[in-house]
């Protein structure tokens, strides 16, 4: 199963990547995230592991598995029977504006029941990131 979501926002892609990699501030932007608790501290890098409470969703620890700085970062969470990445990509565009890509691709024996049961909320989601992300990068 896979989701998608993306926008375009009026700003730098620096200040885009950094407002993305700060998840702890997550639940200021997007209301599909009601808190985020790094598992470690430092700085935002593959292994970094983070804990997500999301309404109408078990909370779920999340780690990072790759990541381009300023470009890129994809995380995995696991529950029985289903493996959800989540990828998010920041695309520099003329102008100095920013082109951000939001998607969630789930595997596992259970990804397809699981993905017809909460296919609308993850889109939602999706969609909320987006919108919240390009609502905070656009304040200045």
């Amino acid at each position: 199963m896979r989701f998608e979501a993306g926008t375009e926002i009026a700003a730098d892609p620096r200040r885009v990547w950094a407002v993305l990699v700060d998840v702890q501030r997550w639940p200021e932007w997007t209301t599909s995230v009601r808190r985020v608790q790094r598992g470690d501290p430092g700085p935002f890098t593959v292994g970094a592991t983070a804990r997500l409470d999301q309404p109408k969703l078990r909370p779920a620890v999340w780690r990072v598995t790759e990541l381009t700085e300023g470009q890129a970062f994809t995380w995995v969470s696991d529950a029985p029977g289903v493996r959800t990445r989540a990828e998010h990509r920041v695309l520099p565009l003329p102008g100095g504006r920013t082109r951000v890509e939001l998607t969630i691709v789930q595997s596992g024996p259970l990804a397809r029941p699981v993905g017809w049961l909460y296919g609308g909320l993850l889109r939602r989601y999706l969609e909320l990131e987006a919108d919240g992300l390009r609502r905070r990068c656009e304040r200045g």
